[in-house]
């Protein structure tokens, strides 16, 4: 059974991002003190008195602004009250009741949908203030501070009071994406495209989306976990604190995921930055696909592709085992590869070799191309065997450790990626001294 959907709107900077992280127990929402700073929906899973659910912040509802941000943030709130089970208005002690507290609070009484009405930023409980929030016509108004985690017991209670159905404890088996890049790469597009909603703000500004989002889905009976995350910056072009957070939590994602999605914008083509972003995800050993977006603005002809192929195999000499797609997340143009190559990077990440396939592959190729001797001596390989996967990681037995050469650790390297299908994943070859005799 679905566990109820709870939603937590009201005007900007109300204290709901503060909530929502102290009712998840950790910090997934930023929290900043100016309004503006959740802009999509975040979904985290919570508990309270054995009763699971799944928590939505939202942006601020500014219901009469005309700038377009306002109007894009507004539209993800209305989305999470349409498909919520119980709402949480959130009003503020501290500045009153205002027009704006009074304009959300009709547009709830209209959904139809359960409301509990929290008055936060209350830090010394002070019953006379909550009077004037009996006006909004919701119900008793509970007073707390989200901050101090004061009186947010008795509003849970109300909450999950509320409902029909009680959630239970599941884990979470979707495989998780993170997709990421630079900023206006078309992460959000491409999300949205994925889910076949708009999940996420899209914008030509840069930096629209800000925190890293995640969203479960189902394809051909595959349980995915979408991230949509923050682009990533250069250092020196991250100046506002908020971002910073922001990039931190797209690296963040990319340590948490099974696989990353590389956005990378084909008008522009491979950037320094994208090479970074590559690097990182590839020193985290995680399997990942780029994805080329923007190829519908790409003048092509029959050999554009493998220009674009070699370019990707120059400035990502590092990631050889590449898995590289070309789409346009507007259009929609084979963005439905994208899942099928996720799938094959981690089938690939986590492949296990047989011992003896092993060793009989490592004793072919050092046939075919024997160590170079240093100093008169020459590196034996003993014994080989598959620590772990994802990545793929290899330990080998050697008389002495520093007679292994890089180029020769990548020469048994490309053997493996010949021998099996390793593509989308890095791998790893850890070379320990084995002084026993032959």
């Amino acid at each position: 059974m679905a566990k109820p959907l709870v939603a937590i709107v009201g005007r900007p900077n109300v204290g709901k991002s503060t909530f929502f992280n102290k009712v998840v127990g950790k910090k997934i929402s930023i929290v900043e003190n100016f309004p503006g700073v959740t802009r999509d929906r975040l979904y985290a899973d919570a508990e309270w008195c054995g009763n699971c659910f799944t928590l939505v912040d939202t942006g601020g509802l500014e219901l009469k602004s005309t700038d377009q941000m306002w109007k894009h943030i507004q539209k993800q709130a209305e989305i999470a009250i349409e498909t919520a089970d119980v709402i949480i208005l959130f009003t503020d002690a501290k500045t009153g009741l205002n027009s704006s507290d009074e304009d959300v609070a009709m547009k709830l009484r209209k959904s139809g949908k359960p409301v509990v009405l929290a008055v936060n930023k209350l830090d010394n409980y002070e019953p006379e203030k909550l009077y004037e929030f009996y006006n909004l016509g919701l119900g008793e108004p509970y007073g707390i501070s989200a901050e101090h985690g004061t009186g947010i017991g008795e509003l849970l209670d109300d909450v999950v009071s509320k409902f029909k159905s009680i959630g239970t404890k599941d884990d979470d088996d979707s495989l998780h994406l993170a997709v990421v890049g630079k900023p206006n790469a078309g992460k959000s597009s491409l999300c949205n495209k994925l889910l076949g909603f708009d999940r996420t703000i899209v914008s030509d500004i840069a930096g629209t989306t800000r925190d890293a989002i995640d969203t479960p889905f189902i394809y051909n009976d595959k349980k995915y976990t979408l991230i949509d995350t923050a682009g990533i910056r250069k250092k020196k072009s991250v100046q506002e604190d908020l971002e910073y957070y922001s990039v931190l939590r797209a690296l963040g994602a990319i340590r948490r995921a099974d696989v990353c999605i590389i956005m990378i914008d084909a008008e522009q083509g491979i950037t320094e930055q994208d090479v970074k972003i590559c690097g990182y995800v590839h020193e985290q050993g995680k399997p990942s696909v780029i994805v080329m977006n923007k190829w519908d603005l790409i003048e092509k002809d029959t050999n554009t592709i493998n220009i674009f192929n070699n370019d990707l195999k120059e400035n990502l000499k590092f990631m050889d085992y590449i898995l590289p797609v070309y789409v346009s997340a507007k259009t929609g143009q084979r963005t439905d590869k994208i899942l099928d190559l996720s799938l094959r990077a981690v089938e690939n990440a986590t492949r296990r070799i047989t011992t003896g396939a092993l060793n009989d592959l490592i004793l072919d190729c050092v046939r075919a191309n024997e160590p170079p001797s240093v100093n008169g001596k020459r590196l034996k390989i003993k014994f080989a065997t598959q620590l772990s996967s994802n990545p793929p990681t290899f330990i080998l037995f050697v008389n002495d450790s520093t007679l292994m050469h890089f180029s020769y650790r990548r020469y048994l390297e490309n053997c493996l990626r010949k021998a099996f299908d390793f593509s989308g994943t890095p791998i790893k070859i850890i070379v320990r001294e084995n002084s026993e005799d032959d």
